[in-house]
């Protein structure tokens, strides 16, 4: 009996010591075999293999200050919850990434506040103002900075996360910044962690923009790239350790040995932004009244056409625009300046069909061109990147324009034409403007012969040189320069500097990351016809649906329990 007695007692320790050897097999399989499930349709909640590649690369700390806590209403609750969920995912894959969530104004005086708002938009954060609800029912405006900023090493980056593109309702721009958050942040840490970074050049010499009026996308391009600036002077091969070029604003003729340079370090594979005005305006003569706008002569015309384009000397009106500041006062009276529609400033509705142009802001213009594209040239694809709105009309060249057409606005049946082509992306094999030309009369340094035809190569070609323009005012301090698409008449910040970063990126071949602003998020909202028609049956449904399964299901318990212990 005590032998039995033993055996039993040896078989008990033995399943337990085996149930204890299974769960720790178990914890380390665990461990080491890591996998999750997202069932979301358009796959919400995965991260990209670029994005876990880049995290698992992380060898120091990158903390993320995140200046959205405190008070906020219900839209902006849930867009802190999808930042946090989405840095919860990323320390899944690195134990480097830390954050904070941070209510700026938090317990401080009027004075500390407009010092933080200050110090915060000097970093690049821009504040907007929300109407919040307070407990007791009470509506008030309150400011919050919905940005971060994010830290490596000692050096800063700031980052804007909420969308505000005024023709959105607050659902598609809340949904759009939640479709930008991966690519936001992780192009962020990209940029503060990598060691190795690409060569891009602006190129000067034909009274292109100075460093001033460039000054802001060149500051944000040197997150990520060596910006360089200079002449080429006709010299070959200047160009071919840069990953792109950029032309921004030229008003002077570019002679054969600088086109041929160009040319040449196209037909090697080489990028090309091409920012062109085809018409000359003189803002400091329209100050005063009127300027006389012409065509800007830049002895381009053979190079473009050959890549597939023509750049057209009329000027854009849109009844989609811009203000500028007017004085109405009558003559004599103290100035009264009002913002009115100004229809040579267009705002372009980038396109969502393409990486560069998906989930933007619209992108401010001002005395925009049409671009044509030349069909025979079967070796190009062409993508629309800005195109006008369907309330458009063209004004030919030269004209005179004048302050005074404020007053006097063309009618409305004069905005019919269709929509006008103002930026377009090129890719493909582009032939040589200099194909069976002798160049040596151009050339003076040695060459090895004429490319006829380039590599597989990309260019985007807009036809409105000041979308890459910022504004720029003397103060007492010295300049100081606007970011980039802000208007200061109206205090609203474009799509301007979002879009060039995403054309320069496209061009620079950095496309992996840039695939994720491709990512939609479908937006499923509620019908508001049937909430105001059919609220009570939801309400009902919601309330008391639930209380009637649970009653059923104690039922049922009960039942089952009843018939299994009455055969007892």
């Amino acid at each position: 009996m005590n032998k039995e007695k033993k055996i039993i007692h040896i078989s008990k320790n033995a399943s337990s010591l085996f149930i204890i050897v299974i769960i720790i097999l178990l914890n380390l399989i665990a461990r080491n075999l890591f996998f999750r499930i997202d069932l979301t349709s358009e796959k919400r909640y995965t991260i990209s293999h670029e994005t876990k590649q880049i995290l698992k690369e992380l060898d120091d700390v990158v903390f993320i200050r995140i200046y959205l806590d405190g008070e906020l209403n219900n839209q902006l609750q849930q867009f802190q919850k999808n930042i946090t969920e989405l840095l919860d995912e990323f320390r899944v894959y690195s134990r480097n990434i830390e954050y904070e969530l941070v209510d700026p104004f938090e317990d401080v005086s009027p004075k500390v506040r407009n010092n933080i708002l200050s110090d915060l938009n000097k970093k690049g954060l821009s504040p907007i103002n929300i109407h919040h609800k307070k407990k007791d029912g009470s509506i008030t405006e309150k400011i919050i900075i919905p940005g971060a900023i994010v830290i490596h090493n000692g050096i800063e980056m700031s980052l804007n996360l909420l969308m505000n593109n005024p023709g959105k309702s607050s659902e598609n721009n809340l949904n759009n910044s939640i479709e930008s958050l991966e690519y936001n942040f992780i192009s962020t840490i990209k940029n503060l962690t990598y060691k190795t970074t690409d060569k891009i050049a602006f190129i000067e010499g034909h009274g292109e923009f100075s460093d001033p009026y460039l000054g802001d996308i060149m500051k944000e391009l040197s997150k990520s790239y060596q910006v360089d600036r200079g002449i080429i002077n006709g010299q070959p091969y200047i160009l071919d350790n840069y990953k792109a070029i950029v032309i921004a604003g030229p008003v002077k003729e570019f002679s054969e040995s600088d086109k041929f340079v160009i040319d040449q370090y196209i037909m090697k594979g080489g990028k090309v932004l091409w920012l062109i005005d085809p018409v000359m305006v003189d803002f400091d003569s329209l100050a005063n009244g009127s300027t006389l706008a012409f065509a800007n002569n830049l002895n381009l015309e053979d190079m473009l056409f050959r890549y597939g384009i023509r750049l057209n000397p009329v000027l854009i009106q849109d009844a989609q625009c811009s203000f500028i500041p007017i004085n109405v006062a009558l003559k004599g009276s103290a100035p009264n300046f009002q913002s009115v529609p100004w229809l040579y400033y267009p705002l372009f509705s980038p396109p969502d069909n393409n990486l560069i142009s998906q989930n933007l802001n619209l992108v401010y213009s001002r005395f925009a061109s049409t671009i044509d594209t030349i069909g025979s040239r079967n070796k190009i694809k062409k993508t629309p990147l800005l195109i006008s709105s369907g309330y458009s009309k063209v004004v030919k060249t030269p004209t005179i324009i004048s302050l005074s057409e404020i007053n006097n606005p063309p009618s409305d049946k004069e905005f019919n034409a269709p929509q006008r082509l103002t930026g377009v992306l090129l890719e493909g094999k582009f032939e040589s403007v200099f194909r069976n030309r002798m160049v040596s009369e151009y050339v003076e340094f040695p060459i090895n012969g004429v490319l006829e035809e380039s590599e597989s190569t990309k260019m985007i070609v807009i036809a409105d040189a000041d979308i890459i323009r910022n504004d720029v005012q003397e103060t007492s301090r010295g300049i100081s320069i606007s970011p980039l698409g802000f208007d200061r008449y109206t205090n609203q910040t474009y799509g301007n500097k979002n879009f060039l970063i995403n054309a320069i990126n496209y061009l620079a071949d950095d496309t992996n990351l840039l695939k994720l602003r491709g990512r939609e998020f479908k937006l499923r909202l509620l019908s508001r016809s049937k909430l105001s028609t059919q609220i009570v049956k939801w309400q009902v449904i919601n309330l008391i649906a639930p209380l009637l399964l649970l009653i059923i299901s104690g039922f049922i318990f009960y039942m089952i329990r009843k018939a299994k212990y009455s055969r007892l």
